[in-house]
């Protein structure tokens, strides 16, 4: 009950940002641009900067080692995600795109730090920082190889060169190197890293403002895809690692990673790609929705098995 209750605020707290967002739009505060603004911010320099500050930590070899193998795992938890969503979905075309991208990227950074932090402590955020930046590298290869245009060959320079993987090896350096940025620095990374979810929920919001959310419940394809997203990618991948000897904080702090919701990151990425953001955006709100009932279910089972 506790751990329902603490997932259930985090996902209400959401709930009000994109609210807001939702008002906002349909006010036309917020316009079809100032929504394509709230996407470029969130993704191109608070997520970079919310990775970076992960790895702001005292150096250790423990720590050290404990985070590359947090990477490791959450490495093989997105290549098994994406092993199951194109056994599933094997046409070739971008709405795929959007059906795959929506069943692999979990909405880990904005709803799984919390509830880490709120269960497992430091560590358990530690874990779900190392997690949160293979999503990251994930949405910015992954996200951009399902989605993007066919017919447009994607640079690798592109795919290894974004916001994610450079914050992950601008953090990496900081914490082998032993630096510890000084407040004058500090300071502005936290504040723009403190945009990581309200602007992401804001252009949700937005999103939501300007669709037919009857049209989204009536697409039965849609309610696969939240099922692929909240029950059936996590509950094989982390049931993989389990297997491969994976137990304690780390299985826990996995399986809140893995099995939350779709990532707002997609329908930001279906957005900037010009895919389908709409089926993105039903996507996100549709498994948020039902991750109340979800997370806290498979949270509690991967705790007996730890």
């Amino acid at each position: 009950m506790e751990n329902f209750l603490i997932v259930c605020k985090q996902v209400l707290i959401l709930f009000v940002l994109l609210f807001v967002g939702f008002i906002l739009g349909k006010k036309r505060i917020i316009t079809e641009k100032g929504g394509k603004v709230c996407s470029d911010l969130a993704m191109l320099l608070a997520t970079p900067c919310v990775i970076i500050l992960s790895f702001q930590q005292p150096y250790s070899t423990v720590l050290l080692r404990d985070l590359l193998l947090a990477l490791g795992v959450s490495l093989g938890i997105h290549v098994v995600a994406i092993g199951v969503s194109h056994i599933l979905y094997r046409k070739d075309d971008r709405l795929t795109g959007v059906y795959r991208a929506s069943s692999v990227l979990s909405n880990a950074s904005f709803m799984g730090l919390p509830l880490q932090q709120a269960l497992l402590g430091q560590k358990g955020v530690l874990y779900g920082a190392a997690y949160s930046v293979v999503l990251t590298i994930a949405l910015w290869s992954y996200g951009v190889l399902a989605m993007g245009k066919k017919e447009e060959k994607i640079p690798f320079r592109k795919i290894l060169l974004n916001p994610g993987s450079m914050g992950l090896v601008i953090g990496l350096l900081l914490f082998v190197c032993r630096v510890t940025l000084p407040e004058l620095i500090d300071s502005p990374i936290r504040h723009l890293a403190a945009l990581n979810t309200p602007l992401p929920m804001l252009f949700a919001g937005y999103y939501l403002s300007q669709i037919d959310m009857k049209k989204a419940l009536t697409v039965r394809k849609n309610y696969v895809a939240v099922a692929m997203r909240l029950v059936v990618v996590p509950v094989i991948a982390v049931a993989a690692i389990f297997l491969c000897g994976v137990r304690g904080t780390l299985l826990v702090s996995m399986m809140v990673s893995a099995c939350a919701p779709t990532a707002i990151g997609v329908a930001m990425l279906a957005d900037r790609l010009e895919a389908d953001a709409e089926t993105a955006v039903n996507l996100v709100a549709l498994s948020t929705i039902a991750s109340v009932v979800t997370m806290p279910v498979l949270v509690a089972l991967a705790q007996q098995f730890a």
